[in-house]
């Protein structure tokens, strides 16, 4: 599903994507430390590059004794990070992420299933350069419990996913630079309150 811009849309994309409360669930707060989408793509035949992205949000409305669960994260485009000022402004600009008419990237699944002691895989719409398209992502067993440093109750996972980025309009450089984009992103979120 196609959208023109953020900018244009902005409240009404949140409305139309609203996330219900699961019935018995707890709501979890992105640890925006500890959660950094990272990926890798092939370049130029040569090797494989990384990058990953340093501000990402969110919540997690997750029942741990079903394992039932809805997923809001939004990651900030512009906080993308090539370890390279100049490489970092050019994924910034026009040729990829063109962040000054997308600013975010956002990764919504409702009604999912995650299992603590085993694998599960999670499919869920990602919305980014405007256009909204399913993706599925493999999930480690979810493991919960309470994090001696801060004493708050967290639950963490590390997730991974094979995209097409020409299929969210990121075209420039393909086959060159490779179409098939690797992602593994460690996620740990806080539950909210005490």
């Amino acid at each position: 599903m196609p959208i023109p811009s953020y900018r244009h849309f902005g409240p009404a994309l949140a409305l139309l994507w609203a996330l219900p409360a699961q019935a018995g669930s707890e709501r979890y707060e992105i640890d925006g430390r500890h959660t950094r989408p990272v990926f890798a793509v092939k370049h130029l035949g040569f090797s494989t590059q990384h990058g990953r992205f340093n501000e990402v949000r969110g919540s997690i409305d997750y029942d741990p004794e079903t394992g039932t669960a809805s997923i809001d994260v939004t990651v900030e485009a512009a906080s993308i990070d090539m370890g390279a000022d100049d490489w970092d402004e050019h994924m910034r600009g026009p040729d990829f992420f063109d962040v000054t008419s997308y600013p975010t990237l956002i990764f919504r699944a409702e009604n999912i299933v995650l299992d603590a002691s085993a694998p599960s895989r999670v499919k869920g719409r990602l919305a980014l350069l405007g256009v909204v398209r399913p993706v599925e992502l493999a999930v480690s067993p979810v493991r919960c419990g309470l994090e001696f440093s801060t004493k708050r109750h967290k639950c963490g996972a590390d997730v991974t996913a094979t995209i097409r980025r020409a299929e969210w309009g990121l075209k420039k450089y393909v086959p060159f630079v490779a179409d098939e984009v690797q992602l593994t992103i460690p996620v740990e979120a806080y539950r909210r309150g005490p």
